[in-house]
């Protein structure tokens, strides 16, 4: 399958990326005024098909200097299982601005995925990924875990 990973939320169209939310359990009844706002205050990434559509997407939320939270990460339902997502999290993971930044996400059912790109379960759903990639020094006091115990 021929695609592209697109960054920019001015690179998409709202009604697009409120089409793959709703096909989420965790955004499904998000309203747009709320995914417009998130758009304009986060890093927008999209997987965009040959033929223009958008059929993944995925947020980050970041200082630039410490840390990213890595959300909204979503596959359209005809295309899942072909390796978009891995792909997805891959540019974003392997990205200059967030490559040497502790990452952050919460999922409730792909853990596969993220563990993919140095992520590690701290408790059911929060997965961390240390500065750099190396979990060693990576440590959530408030959780009463450190990554890699």
């Amino acid at each position: 399958m021929n695609y592209k990973i697109v960054e920019g939320a001015d690179k998409f169209r709202v009604e697009d990326v409120e089409r793959l939310l709703k096909m989420t359990y965790w955004a499904d009844k998000r309203q747009v005024e709320t995914i417009v706002k998130s758009m304009q205050n986060s890093a927008c990434f999209g997987v965009v098909a040959e033929s223009g559509e958008l059929i993944g997407f995925a947020r980050v939320i970041s200082d630039y200097a410490t840390s990213y939270y890595l959300c909204d990460v979503v596959v359209d339902e005809k295309y899942r299982g072909v390796g978009l997502g891995t792909a997805l999290v891959s540019h974003i993971a392997s990205s200059p601005k967030f490559a040497k930044l502790r990452g952050i996400l919460i999922t409730k059912d792909a853990h596969g995925l993220y563990a993919k790109f140095g992520f590690e379960v701290l408790n059911d759903r929060v997965m961390v990924k240390a500065a750099g990639g190396a979990m060693g020094d990576c440590c959530v006091k408030s959780m009463g875990k450190c990554c890699g115990e």
